[in-house]
């Protein structure tokens, strides 16, 4: 039997970097990716070796591999029990499992890369694919992010912040028989270095442990405020949490990182991974427009794009470039941010606001509010000075891309030609959870 029948090259995913921001899972174009509440694993028989993953995860935690005979490939079973990574098989126990020694090893890695290759333009299914359109580069004018230098595995584990304000910023009241409670928190690193970009996000971990009695996974959240700190010239940041309260079935559950982080007091400690991030980020040149489209706390890398650009507006040092907000929520009141948006100068932003549970009227989701602007939206895609930048839960990904997509289409560009120059040339963004 041939040494590419008998060895696997496995991709897994590394449970002690993994923030299980299911960035992985979203992007996958097959499917390959599952999880469970304490893993992200990788079905052996399913992943294609496309790669589309590896570029779009924040921590690196899924670039890895192990060439495995296929007899003891690792199940699925198996990864979401781990908590580490298992060692590698030495060349010895491969051939002792039925596969070859370390050289055969190497030539069946080659074989296997040089097998999928071809197969990344095949491998999305039937039907719209909204992830295959978003960028893994960044803008050709964004600033260098600096990434991963605080987690497991960096030098330093976790840096300590203190939490110097919490404030609620949706107003009091219930929807479907619950508190909707949005926070906005700022969190200070004192003299230790914690350098930021707009649209990079960070990882908290919750005091405590979980049922197991093992300390908590991180728990991801996009930074609300721009690189020189939430106050201008301060080494802080700020973070928009919404309380979890129920899931995504409706039914009751206390989110621990979002109970965790709304409940915070000034003073409190809390610790600190990442940051996170090299491709959602904004672009720099005077000329460029930014298109921003979110829902509920996916407004908080806007917030940071808006603010950053607001900043050097009034410093004189920005000229140019428009700014355009399709804002998403049920009702006005649990829209983080609502009033202080209302006050920016209308030649500054142009905001579409859309609310899809207002008393009184009919539902109007973000992709509607794009489709009421899309002249606008459609010399934008024309413009290669726009970025596009989407942010907030997973299910609008689909109806937000499908509406630029119509848009483009019903002005009588390409859309094949221009949902791939967007993703080449990092201008659309996708950031869904």
């Amino acid at each position: 039997m041939s040494t590419e029948a008998n060895l696997i090259k496995q991709h897994l995913i590394d449970p002690e970097i993994c923030i299980r921001c299911n960035t992985c899972e979203a992007i996958c174009p097959v499917g390959a990716i599952t999880h469970d509440s304490l893993n992200y694993v990788v079905k052996a028989d399913i992943c294609n070796g496309c790669m589309d993953c590896i570029s779009p995860c924040p921590t690196g935690s899924i670039d890895n591999w192990r060439m495995m005979p296929k007899a003891r490939a690792y199940s699925i079973e198996e990864q979401l029990k781990w908590d580490e990574l298992p060692v590698e098989l030495s060349p010895e126990e491969i051939a002792a499992a039925g596969g070859q020694d370390s050289a055969a090893t190497e030539i069946a890695a080659s074989a296997a890369e040089a097998s999928t290759a071809s197969a990344v333009s095949t491998a999305v299914a039937s039907g719209f694919n909204s992830a295959q359109f978003g960028a893994v580069i960044p803008p050709w004018s964004a600033a260098h992010a600096y990434t991963n230098l605080y987690g497991p595995k960096a030098a330093e584990k976790t840096i300590t912040a203190t939490v110097t304000g919490n404030v609620r910023v949706t107003e009091v009241g219930k929807t479907a028989g619950h508190d909707y409670d949005t926070h906005h928190i700022v969190l200070d690193f004192g003299g230790m270095p914690f350098p930021v970009l707009e649209g990079q996000s960070i990882g908290i971990i919750p005091a405590g442990t979980d049922a197991n009695g093992k300390p908590h996974h991180a728990r991801q959240y996009s930074i609300a405020s721009p690189r020189n700190g939430e106050r201008p010239g301060y080494n802080n940041l700020s973070l928009t949490i919404k309380r979890v309260l129920e899931d995504h079935q409706g039914q009751p559950v206390r989110g621990v990182g979002s109970n965790y982080m709304c409940d915070l007091k000034v003073g409190d400690k809390v610790q600190v991974i990442g940051p996170f991030g090299a491709s959602f980020l904004m672009p720099n040149h005077p000329k460029s427009n930014i298109v921003m489209i979110c829902t509920g706390t996916g407004s908080a890398p806007m917030r940071a794009m808006t603010e950053w650009r607001r900043r050097l507006r009034a410093s004189g040092k920005f000229e140019g470039g428009k700014l355009m907000l399709f804002f998403g929520a049920r009702t006005p009141q649990e829209l983080p941010y609502f009033g202080p948006l209302n006050s920016l100068p209308k030649d500054f932003i142009d905001i579409e606001f859309a609310f899809s549970r207002e008393t009184g009227k009919s539902k109007r989701y973000v992709q509607d509010a794009m489709r009421d602007r899309a002249a606008d939206i459609a010399a934008h895609l024309k413009d290669c000075n726009t970025s596009f930048y989407v942010c907030g839960l997973k299910s609008m990904e689909e109806g937000v891309v499908m509406a630029l997509r119509d848009i483009a289409q019903n002005a009588g560009l390409d859309w094949d030609s221009v949902g791939a120059a967007l993703k080449k040339e990092g201008r659309l963004h996708l950031e869904t959870y």
